[in-house]
């Protein structure tokens, strides 16, 4: 069974009442700051040939891909505000993605992602995060669709391996 990343955003930002408001600078900045020790970039931000992240590129996808036994291969996607990323989500579906793992459309995301470990964030942090990657500049930039099996792949994965008892 393969699990789907996701994708999306707006350009508001979710506060702890649930309403939208335009995030302010200090809301940006420190969502930049969360996404930099939560190491958003690390999954998300694509890869030269050589290995070494490419910074120009922003959290545009990762490519490089995770394979997680008995479900499949995932690539990161596009956490921008692009059609090709999260330009059509809301920000209270980027929060539950992050915070809670489930894209819009009900799908549960790719073990890989360490929303359980976000789950914690509180409403303020978790709108700051939201604020900051809807303040990225747009880049259109499809990831790989995951894969069943490494000859299906459609690039570089790392593979996950479980210890045998």
């Amino acid at each position: 069974m393969l699990l789907a990343l996701g994708a999306g955003l707006s350009a508001s930002c979710v506060h702890a009442t649930g309403a939208a408001a335009p995030a302010d600078a200090a809301t940006i900045e420190r969502g930049a700051y969360l996404a930099r020790i939560m190491d958003c970039a690390g999954c998300h931000m694509p890869r030269g040939a050589d290995g070494v992240p490419a910074f120009s590129a922003g959290l545009s996808g990762g490519t490089v891909g995770f394979e997680m036994p008995g479900l499949g291969i995932f690539w990161p996607p596009n956490l921008t505000p692009d059609a090709t990323g999260l330009g059509d989500w809301s920000a209270d579906q980027i929060l539950t993605a992050i915070r809670a793992g489930i894209r819009p459309d009900g799908r549960v995301l790719a073990p890989v992602m360490p929303w359980a470990s976000y789950a914690g964030l509180t409403d303020e942090d978790g709108a700051a995060l939201v604020a900051y990657l809807q303040s990225l500049a747009p880049v259109a930039a499809r990831t790989p669709p995951p894969a069943e099996t490494a000859d299906r792949a459609a690039g570089p994965f790392f593979r996950v391996t479980l210890p045998s008892q």
